[in-house]
């Protein structure tokens, strides 16, 4: 059977264009030894030095690196405490292009996603959101920097089959100040109608704590859902 993994010229264009293109390629992961395959329903794009919503804003740092190296990595990060969260890393290097995974639907390794998400109550849930797509894929910080390109990679994507529903784009979910503009960064895309689709909130201002044990000198990150 042929090699059905995306190459890395397939994500080598700005992420505001890998972005829609992804939707409907089957995001697949091996990792403890489970085959699990997400259908992606949902997307975000992200600029990096060029987008206030992006964790590169800023630029450069010890977290952020993979962003900024070539296209084809996985850039995943902590948010809140409590979950991981996946991001392709696609356009030239240097410039940390990225497109965050929020959503898809579970084709393969039904079992497996159920066990490690107990608390969905309906396989539409499973990968409903940046976090539970994580975790049903079993993917976490261990994998930060995988290369989804490499034929031995235990993290790969696979291109889409055609679509028959329309694609739509709007404001990214919980992303707050400039960044959460839906005018200027309609960057969310999504399969219209499909139910593994999550829900849009706006972002909202966190207040500021005295400790922030998973911040990053110069990162907003755990301020918001899921940016990149």
């Amino acid at each position: 059977m042929p090699d059905q993994r995306l190459p890395r010229t397939a994500l080598a264009a700005w992420s505001t264009e890998v972005a829609p293109a992804l939707l409907g390629a089957r995001l697949v992961s091996s990792v403890g030894g489970a085959l699990v395959a997400v259908r992606l329903t949902e997307v975000e794009a992200y600029m990096g030095e060029l987008d206030p919503g992006s964790h590169a804003f800023r630029g450069r740092t010890p977290r952020t690196t993979v962003m900024f190296g070539p296209a084809g990595h996985l850039y995943v990060y902590f948010t809140y405490g409590m979950h991981w969260c996946a991001n392709v890393v696609c356009g030239p290097e240097g410039a940390a292009s990225a497109v965050l995974v929020r959503a898809g639907e579970v084709v393969q390794g039904l079992d497996a996603a159920r066990a490690r998400r107990p608390a969905a109550r309906r396989d539409a849930d499973l990968a409903r959101g940046p976090a539970r797509l994580a975790s049903a894929l079993g993917i976490d910080g261990a994998v930060d920097g995988a290369d989804l390109c490499a034929a031995s990679s235990a993290i790969w994507l696979e291109a889409p089959q055609a679509r028959a529903v329309a694609v739509r784009a709007g404001p990214r979910v919980g992303v707050s100040g400039a960044g959460g503009s839906g005018e200027t960064f309609p960057w969310r895309f999504w399969l219209e109608g499909d139910p593994t689709v999550s829900a849009y909130r706006p972002g909202q201002p966190r207040r500021r704590r005295t400790v922030r044990t998973t911040s990053v000198p110069g990162e907003p990150a755990e301020e918001r859902e899921g940016a990149p």
